[in-house]
């Protein structure tokens, strides 16, 4: 089973640019299944919306991830309860709305995905993210032995040790946020399919996503500069395709993705 997972998406703008190309990528990365997190798919760059989760669930997306900025957008609350394909972080406080985790059949094979946020260097969740995703594979391993992690975290030595603890237990942990792809890619010694970051959908003249002046400005001066997604310059793909093997639900191969495509290619 090959497994094709991107990088946050940015802004409306991105959303719809991901949306434009991903039926042509599912087909040229022979993808059987697509996750892709949209925590940033909002106009605003933080949190999404239902107009973005529809447009991407319609694009062919399989499961949309997300993190810390699930809560930024009020209008979550009114449809997160029937978006079936939407996860947020599972170690949030249980009284939340939305679910963590899902187990889906992909042409015949079961298939679960858990969707946890770091603790360093975040808002700090309610649920250790370690506890919160070995409790949560007592209950997916009932159903299938091809489980994927989305950790959604800040600290690169914080997901690494998340590799090493599910090592052998999942299938993939990729990590997203830093919306910044890292080139360590690797199977861990026991079968998990392992990437720090697979960095984000975006536009390239930017940081991370944000357009630079703010960026700047913010920086430079220490004033808090609202940060508004940029649509200039070529849009980057940034993510994973991973081949999991249905028998073992071990990781056999993973490569990474970079894509950079001129925006008067893309419709």
């Amino acid at each position: 089973m090959r497994i094709l997972a991107l990088g946050d998406v940015v802004g409306t703008k991105g959303a719809e640019k991901l949306a434009s190309i991903l039926p042509r990528l599912r087909v040229t990365t022979i993808a059987d299944m697509v996750i892709v997190n949209g925590e940033n798919a909002s106009f605003s760059g933080v949190g999404i919306m239902e107009k973005e989760y529809n447009l991407l669930s319609e694009a062919g997306v399989d499961i949309i991830t997300t993190g810390n900025h699930i809560w930024d957008k009020k209008e979550i609350h009114s449809f997160i309860y029937k978006a079936d394909k939407l996860l947020r972080p599972i170690n949030y406080h249980p009284s939340l709305p939305g679910k963590g985790s899902i187990v889906v059949d992909v042409d015949g094979v079961k298939v679960g995905v858990i969707n946890v946020m770091g603790s360093v260097l975040m808002d700090s969740p309610f649920i250790s993210p370690f506890y919160a995703v070995e409790e949560e594979l007592k209950r997916i391993r009932e159903h299938t032995n091809i489980v994927i992690v989305d950790f959604h975290a800040e600290a690169t030595a914080e997901k690494i040790l998340m590799g090493w603890f599910l090592d052998g237990r999942v299938s993939l942990v990729f990590g997203t946020h830093t919306h910044v792809p890292t080139a360590d890619e690797k199977i861990l010694p026991n079968g998990t399919g392992y990437i720090t970051d697979i960095g984000m959908c975006g536009f390239s003249k930017s940081v991370i996503g944000s357009k630079i002046e703010e960026s700047m400005k913010r920086i430079i001066t220490g004033i808090p500069e609202r940060l508004n997604p940029s649509t200039e310059g070529e849009f980057e793909v940034n993510g994973i395709v991973a081949d999991i093997d249905v028998d073992t639900g071990k990781t056999v191969g993973i490569k990474r993705i970079n894509l950079k495509i001129p925006s008067e290619v893309i419709v």
